[in-house]
């Protein structure tokens, strides 16, 4: 797939008009056209920012993807998003858990809780996902608002 054949594809599946991204990214609407119809390549910088606007890789507009022929649907990108980079923009502590000594230990811990509760419950991988995130989310919430209290 092409770079404009991508840009066309996510512009699409954000909702975004070609006037829209234009603007989202200070250039003229005729040459997010000549971008998606592969007439001209967007200078680095540009890439850099249509990665951020529609949360995917650098590396995903500008290498050949892995995937063959049109994306139908929303659930193809999503899996070439990298969630940890989107999200550690806004969230530090996703960029550098991951080296942190004794981090290990916990996501043994959460592996094999992920893997007996879906045992347990027979649940698909994404709704053992889904649960578990919502469980540690509601503890989250429980957290924050006994911290207030205080």
């Amino acid at each position: 797939m092409s770079l404009g054949d991508k840009l066309l594809d996510l512009r699409k599946k954000a909702g975004l008009s070609q006037e829209d991204v234009a603007d989202k990214l200070g250039v003229s609407r005729q040459t997010v056209s000549k971008w998606e119809m592969d007439q001209t390549i967007p200078e680095l910088i540009k890439v850099k920012l249509l990665s951020q606007l529609y949360n995917v890789s650098y590396d995903y507009l500008i290498n050949e993807s892995n995937l063959s022929g049109d994306i139908t649907s929303i659930e193809m990108i999503v899996d070439e998003i990298d969630w940890t980079s989107a999200w550690s923009k806004k969230y530090p502590i996703l960029a550098s858990y991951q080296g942190m000594q004794g981090i290990n230990s916990y996501c043994e811990k959460i592996s094999q809780l992920y893997d007996d509760c879906k045992n347990e419950f027979n649940f698909n991988d994404e709704d053992t996902a889904l649960v578990l995130k919502d469980i540690l989310y509601q503890k989250f919430k429980i957290s924050k608002k006994r911290s207030k209290i205080k």
